[in-house]
């Protein structure tokens, strides 16, 4: 099923931040993840996570660093900070009280 786009980027902030939670990862790695998870409902597109990613390490609720993989390639990783852990339960505070009345109009 298609989303609407103001579901997803309402949502995304949440989505990318809880990915981290349970550790670094790199940008293919967060969506190929996401797309596991969510039983291939959530497809990100480069285009649409590197935005979320550059902003929240503006933000300073990610940090990046580079490793180099097996390849030989180098790959930025990102971890949440403490403020992203912050920022994270705040989201997850929203989104149950979004959910809870949503659910109670459905």
């Amino acid at each position: 099923m298609k989303f609407d786009k103001g579901l997803i980027a309402g949502s995304s902030t949440l989505l990318v931040l809880t990915l981290l939670e349970s550790g670094d990862m790199y940008g293919y790695q967060m969506i190929e993840e996401l797309s596991r998870r969510s039983n291939d409902a959530f497809q990100f597109q480069e285009g649409t996570l590197y935005p979320i990613l550059h902003g929240l390490e503006k933000g300073k609720y990610l940090s990046g660093y580079q490793q180099q993989a097996p390849s030989g390639r180098m790959r930025k990783y990102y971890r949440l900070t403490r403020k992203g852990r912050e920022l994270l339960a705040e989201k997850k505070a929203e989104w149950a009280s979004f959910h809870r009345g949503v659910a109670d109009v459905l």
